[in-house]
């Protein structure tokens, strides 16, 4: 189920300053570390997320590593992608308890076209380390955890966009996640 990949279109390994959304907030923090863009939530129920809004992608495949060093439960973190500048967006979810899902932002309104799923891709609790990968072609997504395919989905509502990474905390207890080394190429023919 994995796509084969072309040329490189984008690689980022979070050494320099440019091109992320930062933050720093009574929740928490978006910050960019030692070759690492963190995110950090103090002990409060909040979501956080960065956004490289350039360049903006089609068809793609993208992956990057994620490590939560903090999270339990229901507490998620993932890949924002196809975000458009009003908002709308698609939302690859892992929980800390081994599952994951995808959401559609659009017009403000959030829906589910995969719930939550049980995998057994997803290292539960923390710390932990996941590939992330997902393959975005036309109105077709395929998701992948540490080279496994997770599940597909077609939606022709968003085709292009942006690039984010997000962290959720859902229970009031602080969470961390590490994200490094992005990569998203062509899709090969």
């Amino acid at each position: 189920m994995l796509p084969e990949i072309g040329s490189l279109l984008h690689e980022d390994n979070f050494s320099s300053q440019g091109g992320w959304t930062l933050s720093d907030s009574q929740e928490g923090s978006v910050a960019l570390g030692n070759n690492e863009l963190t995110i950090a939530i103090g002990e409060n129920d909040a979501y956080l997320f960065s956004v490289r809004e350039n360049p903006i992608f089609n068809d793609f495949y993208l992956e990057i590593t994620a490590q939560p060093n903090l999270c339990r439960d229901l507490d998620e973190y993932g890949v924002l992608f196809r975000v458009t500048s009003t908002g709308n967006h698609y939302r690859f979810s892992l929980s800390c308890n081994g599952q994951v899902r995808l959401d559609r932002i659009s017009g403000g309104e959030i829906s589910s076209p995969q719930p939550w799923l049980l995998s057994g891709s997803v290292p539960p609790g923390a710390p932990s380390s996941s590939r992330i990968g997902i393959m975005a072609q036309g109105d077709e997504m395929r998701f992948f955890v540490n080279g496994r395919y997770q599940f597909s989905i077609t939606d022709p509502l968003l085709t292009s966009g942006g690039v984010g990474v997000f962290a959720r905390s859902v229970n009031e207890k602080a969470v961390t996640v590490n994200f490094l080394d992005l990569v998203i190429y062509e899709i090969g023919d």
